[in-house]
Parts: C-alpha cells; sequence; structure tokens
C-alpha cells in the first residue's frame, strides 16, 4: 500500500517537474495555457469523479465558496507568472518559487501569531542569503536574468495565498476543493486572456498537443495521483520527497537548455533548498 502510494507520488512530482520542460516548444501565452490546463484538469477530474460515483457535495462548496474562489485566483496566479518565468529560465523561477514555504511561515508568524522556532528564524536567514547569491546581487555581473527572479517570486506570492487559504477550508473533500478551485482558475483568467489578447492567432499542433497533454496528464492525472498517495504516505516522506520537483527543474534549466549559473548561483540555490526542506521536515514533525 505504501509502495504504490509512494510511486503515486513520485509520479505527480515528475509530471510537475518536467511543465518547464514542455512549455519550452509551446507558442502560447502563458495565460492562455494556464487558461487550458484549468479547464482541461477541472473537466478531467470531474470526469473521474463520474465514473466513481462520487457525489459532488455542493453544501461543501457552497460553505467554502468565497475561499475557493480566491483560492482559485491564486491559483492562477501561481500558474501564470511560474509559465512566464519559465520562457525565461526553468531553474532560477523554479527556485525563486520555492521561497513561498519560506514566505508561509513568516506570515502566519506575524498574522496567525503561531509560534517561530530559533531554527526557523535560521532557516529564514538561509534561505535569503540564497536567494541573493541566486540573483547574483554579491557579484560584479547579475547571472540571473530578472524575468526569472521577478515572474519566479510573483508566483511564489500566488502559493502563499493559495496556502493561506486551504488553511481556511473546512469540511470539503481533496478532489472537490481540486475540482472548484482548478475551475476557478480557468474563469477568473478567462477575461484576462480574452480582452488582453492572449488567444493565439495561429493554432499549430504541437502547441496544441503539448496543452492538451498539460491539461490531462500533468493537472488532472497528476492531482489524482497525488491526492491519492499524500493520505496514505507520512508527512516526512512527503517532505524529503517533494522537494524532488524543484531539483529536477534545476537539473532540466541546467543540464538540457544550459541555462548559465555559476558558482555562487549553485550556491545560492543549494542554500534555498535546504532551507525550504528543512523547514518542511521541522513542520512535519511539529
Amino acid at each position: 500500500m505504501k509502495n504504490s502510494a509512494t510511486l503515486r507520488y513520485l509520479f505527480a512530482l515528475f509530471l510537475y517537474g518536467t511543465i518547464g520542460f514542455f512549455l519550452h516548444f509551446v507558442t502560447y501565452s502563458s495565460e492562455f495555457v494556464v487558461l487550458g490546463r484549468g479547464v482541461l484538469g477541472s473537466l478531467f477530474i470531474f470526469a473521474i469523479l463520474s465514473l466513481q460515483k462520487e457525489r459532488i457535495d455542493l453544501n461543501a462548496i457552497h460553505s467554502n465558496l468565497k475561499i475557493l474562489l480566491l483560492s482559485g485566483f491564486a491559483l492562477g496566479f501561481n500558474w501564470v507568472f511560474l509559465f512566464a518565468g519559465y520562457r525565461y529560465g526553468i531553474a532560477v523561477s523554479s527556485l525563486c518559487n520555492y521561497m513561498a514555504p519560506i514566505a508561509v511561515v513568516i506570515i502566519t508568524t506575524l498574522i496567525y501569531k503561531e509560534r517561530i522556532r530559533p531554527i526557523q528564524i535560521l532557516f529564514i536567514l538561509t534561505a535569503v542569503i540564497g536567494m541573493c547569491l541566486l540573483i547574483g546581487i554579491f557579484s560584479s555581473d547579475m547571472k540571473a536574468d530578472m524575468h526569472c527572479v521577478i515572474y519566479g517570486s510573483l508566483a511564489a506570492l500566488g502559493f502563499v495565498i493559495l496556502v493561506l487559504c486551504n488553511k481556511k477550508l473546512s469540511g470539503i473533500k481533496p478532489l472537490e476543493k481540486t475540482l472548484v478551485q482548478l475551475l476557478a482558475s480557468a474563469i477568473i483568467v478567462f477575461p484576462y486572456v480574452l480582452f488582453n489578447g492572449g488567444f493565439p492567432k495561429h493554432f499549430d499542433l504541437l502547441s496544441t498537443i503539448i496543452v492538451l497533454v498539460l491539461g490531462i496528464l500533468h493537472t488532472g492525472v497528476a492531482y489524482i495521483c497525488y491526492f491519492s498517495s499524500i493520505d496514505v504516505l507520512p508527512s516526512q516522506s512527503i517532505a524529503i520527497l517533494g522537494y524532488l520537483e524543484p531539483v529536477l527543474n534545476f537539473l532540466i534549466g541546467a543540464l538540457v537548455f544550459h541555462e548559465p549559473l555559476g558558482i555562487s548561483s549553485l550556491i545560492g540555490a543549494f542554500l534555498i533548498l535546504c532551507a525550504s526542506l528543512g523547514n518542511e521536515l521541522l513542520s512535519g514533525r511539529s
């Protein structure tokens, strides 16, 4: 049971980690890809729930509707800026996005007065130093593309809002929550795509196939594998394995697309991963 859950979780992480790779071959705008992913992913999950003859709890959705809509907006916000950042560099965009867990610790401490441990302060400082090294503040030449830093950081902001919203949700099943969030992200992004000229002027076969794959496989299948596994795996395993995703993004960016990363950037990336992973492990034990 645990072995199969681990395989499902690893498969989901692999799918998440390869999104940036596929986006390099898509000519459509980032917001259009997000729209496609939200629509296709929600339709796929709805189809699975229908095949399983699962009755959707409309009362639970209604009671959480405002937060679900806000979290759907945050999800779309995260995807739009992360995908935009991927076009300039997968490695740096992904690592900036993974500053989000550290930001959640800071926000929950300030707003919700949650207790912060001295070691968590160390993690925060480590992540900040890592980000400075990654960007290249301490070197004469900026090694990281600032598009990646800005877009990745904005994506992290969206992820933080999504996490904080999920803390407020109650009495709703994971797949139902995901169904509404994906659908909400598509509905919210649609006007932006429509009025900002985000719809493709010309459709090409390769980009269309990739959007279909991202929507069905990297969203629908990945979310089902993810949620069916985290209910079985211990939190420590989830935390440790979860950081294979940014590592995979980092490797794809550096090795496959030959994104320029100096020694200071590599050290910064390592510090960010260590700080985020350490924070997740600590949270898993508490």
